[in-house]
C-alpha cells in the first residue's frame, strides 16, 4: 500500500508550503476517526486558495481519503473542536513528512494542552451544556419526556467533553472510553441514566435534579475564560462582550452562559437609565 500512497503525495513534499504529512490507517472495521476509509492522508499547508481540499482514491481494493488543510484552519479546528476527528489524526497518526518539526511540535502542543487554549474550550463546551439542559428542562415542564430524555443524553456528552477537558485532554470521539478512565462521577451518572429502570418520567426527573448539582459544581472552572476577560474592566454591556474578539468561538452561547452566571450570583447586574421612561440598559460586572 506504500507505494500507492506515494504516488498521491510526494509530489506534495517538494512544494514549500507543505508543513507536514500524516498517514493514519484504519485499524477497525468500524473506523469513524477515517470515516471508514482504509486510510487518511493529512497534508498541511500555509496557505491555498481553498482552505480544505478533501480528493478521494482507491488502489489495491483499498480506500484512501487526502485532506489538504492549511494551518490556520487546523488550529481553528484545534482551539474549537471544529472538526474532531483532525485531532485524533494528529495524535494518531505517523509522520512521514515534517518540515520544521511542524507536527512534532504540534503533538506536543496537544499533549501538554496549554491552560489559555484549555479555558477556552471548557467554556464552549459549558456554553453547549447549559443551552442543552435548559432545553431539557422547558421539555420537561411541557411533558415531553422523551424529548427531555434525548436532551438530557445531548447534556451529558457535553458534560463528558468537559470533564476530559478539566483534566487536560482533548476529547476523542470515544469521550465515554475516556470519561470512565478520568471521571468516575460523571460516568457513574451517565451509567445510571441509561441503565435505570425507572419510568420514563421519574428518570428524567432525577438525572435533571442531579446535573443541576453538578453543574454547578463545576461552573467556577468552566467559565474561567470569559470571568478573565471580564475583570478588565468594571462593568459590561452585553454588546460590549460579544464584541470581544477572543469570545466570538461561543458568542452564540454567551447569552445562555451570562444569564446562567447572574441566577448562580457568579455575575451580578446593574442597570442605567436610558432615553426611554422606564426602560433600563443592563449591565455585567463580576461578584466580588
Amino acid at each position: 500500500m506504500e507505494q500507492y500512497l506515494r504516488s498521491i503525495y510526494q509530489h506534495h513534499a517538494s512544494n514549500s508550503d507543505v508543513l507536514g504529512i500524516l498517514i493514519l490507517e484504519k485499524t477497525k472495521p468500524d473506523s469513524p476517526i477515517t470515516d471508514n476509509f482504509d486510510v487518511v492522508l493529512l497534508i498541511i499547508v500555509q496557505e491555498a486558495e481553498k482552505t480544505w481540499n478533501v480528493k478521494h482514491y482507491e488502489f489495491a481494493d483499498k480506500t484512501c481519503a487526502l485532506h489538504i488543510v492549511t494551518e490556520e484552519l487546523l488550529m481553528e479546528w484545534i482551539d474549537t473542536s471544529g472538526y474532531r476527528n483532525a485531532v485524533e489524526w494528529i495524535i494518531y497518526g505517523r509522520i512521514i513528512f515534517d518540515r520544521n518539526e511542524f507536527f512534532n511540535n504540534l503533538k506536543a502542543t496537544l499533549q501538554s494542552f496549554p491552560d489559555d487554549k484549555r479555558n477556552l474550550r471548557k467554556i464552549m463546551e459549558f456554553g453547549k451544556l447549559i443551552k442543552s439542559y435548559n432545553e431539557a428542562k422547558e421539555l420537561f415542564e411541557a411533558g415531553e419526556y422523551m424529548d427531555t430524555n434525548s436532551k438530557i443524553l445531548y447534556s451529558l456528552h457535553y458534560l463528558a467533553r468537559l470533564a476530559v477537558i478539566e483534566k487536560g485532554y482533548y476529547p476523542e470521539v470515544t469521550v465515554w472510553s475516556q470519561v470512565k478512565q478520568i471521571d468516575i462521577e460523571v460516568y457513574k451518572l451517565y451509567e445510571e441514566f441509561i441503565e435505570s429502570k425507572e419510568e420514563l418520567k421519574k428518570r428524567v426527573q432525577l438525572m435533571l435534579i442531579a446535573m443541576d448539582y453538578v453543574i454547578k459544581a463545576r461552573a467556577n472552572m468552566a467559565v474561567k475564560h470569559l470571568l478573565d476577560m471580564m475583570h478588565a474592566k468594571n462593568e459590561w454591556y452585553y454588546g460590549e462582550l460579544k464584541a470581544l474578539p477572543k469570545l466570538q468561538p461561543y458568542s452564540l452561547d454567551l447569552s445562555a452562559i451570562i444569564t446562567y452566571l447572574v441566577d448562580k450570583n457568579m455575575i451580578t447586574n446593574a442597570t442605567e437609565q436610558t432615553k426611554g421612561e422606564g426602560v433600563y440598559h443592563r449591565k455585567y460586572m463580576v461578584s466580588k
